[in-house]
Order: C-alpha cells, then sequence, then structure tokens
C-alpha cells in the first residue's frame, strides 16, 4: 500500500477507540458505508489487533491502519493483524527504524521542526502533526512548510480537528488528510448506534471536497 495514495484519498480519517470487540464490525461497516473507508484503530485498548484482523476478514471496502503505537510489540501486533500501515502520536527514531525494516508504512508524530528533521532522515514522507490544535493549528504548520516544503514532507493534523476546522486545513496542499475522533463518538459506540456514526461519517466524507 503507498499510504500517502490511500490516506490522501480518504481526506479524513476516523480515529477509533474499541473497548468491546464486538462492536468493531459494526462500527466499521457503518463508516465504511457513510464514505471513509480507512480507519485508524487505537492501540489504546487490549483488543486493538483483535478489532483490525476481525474488521479486515468481515468488513469489504475497508482500510485498517493501528494507531497510537507506541512499543515494538505493538508494531509487531498490527502488522500480524493484518494493519497496512502504522501511526503514532510521538516521534520514536527505534520504532520507526523496526517498522522499516518491517516494510511497515509508518507515519510518526511530530510537533517540532526538529522532531520532523528527524523523522524525514529516517525516510518518513508522512508525518502526523499532533496535537494539532494546540501545538499551533495551520499557522503552525505553513510556518514548518516554509522551511520543510521542499522536502516533499505530507502532513496528517490530528487532536482538536473538527467539522469547524478541517477545511482550512485540507485547504493546506501538503496536508493530505485530517485525523477525526468526532467521527465515532464513544456515546454513540457505546449505545451501538450505527445509524448515527453512519450519518457523522458521510458529513464528514462530504467535508473532505477541496
Amino acid at each position: 500500500m503507498d499510504m500517502i495514495d490511500t490516506l490522501g484519498a480518504a481526506g479524513i480519517i476516523p480515529v477509533i477507540v474499541i473497548e468491546d470487540i464486538e462492536k468493531a464490525v459494526p462500527l466499521a461497516r457503518a463508516l465504511v458505508k457513510g464514505g471513509l473507508p480507512v480507519l485508524e484503530i487505537t492501540f489504546r485498548t487490549s483488543c486493538a489487533a483483535e478489532a483490525i484482523a476481525k474488521i479486515n476478514r468481515e468488513v469489504e471496502g475497508a482500510t485498517t491502519i493501528a494507531g497510537t503505537v507506541l512499543t515494538l510489540e505493538q508494531l509487531c501486533a498490527a502488522k500480524a493483524a493484518g494493519a497496512q500501515a502504522c501511526v503514532a502520536p510521538g516521534f520514536d527514531p527505534e520504532i520507526v527504524k523496526a517498522a522499516n525494516r518491517l516494510g511497515m508504512p509508518f507515519c510518526p508524530g511530530v510537533a517540532t521542526a526538529s522532531e520532523l528533521s528527524q523523522a524525514l532522515s529516517l525516510g518518513c514522507r508522512l508525518v502526523k502533526f499532533f496535537p494539532a490544535e494546540s501545538a499551533g493549528g495551520v499557522k503552525y504548520i505553513k510556518d514548518l512548510l516554509g522551511a520543510f516544503r521542499w522536502t516533499g514532507v505530507k502532513f496528517m493534523p490530528t487532536g482538536g480537528v473538527k467539522p469547524a476546522n478541517v477545511r482550512d486545513y485540507l485547504a493546506v496542499p501538503e496536508i493530505i488528510c485530517c485525523g477525526g475522533t468526532w467521527i465515532a463518538p464513544k456515546d454513540a459506540v457505546a449505545a451501538g448506534d450505527w445509524a448515527a456514526i453512519e450519518r457523522l461519517a458521510s458529513e464528514a466524507a462530504a467535508l473532505k471536497a477541496r
């Protein structure tokens, strides 16, 4: 998988926390049906790898990426489960190097010019800007691009991105997609309100048009 092409085509990536494995498949189906086929399943719960594997087996049209990948163990679990790529909230050079050895597309998190420079030195072409709004938002990314645009780096901002500002992010050519937690809110997931989540996905998909 070419991570930049796949995530760029998706535009908006639902960031999902799955606490109940039985919710994984209906949640993924609702998101895909709503027009968001690339799903970031975060390793914030013990069933993340199982959820990725289950979605890959049972949800047609879904592409899974593993989020909040902080350890070598999580990286290996994500690969074994069939995740197409991994995303991290921070930059750990050892994890990036391990992902390179495994042939796993990896998107590290950066919030400073130094982190971005280090990520680029290890071959990362796509970085997660996190926490996007708290770290300076669109203006900060544009300032970084003043120095780094020539490298061809692409950004996936996550953290504080919402319907009110997502178009501002996506208007920057180097921002190929945004991650969002608003699309699969915890209360709707807990209640099994898949119709509401499909509606939120559909509304989010409509926002990605540049």
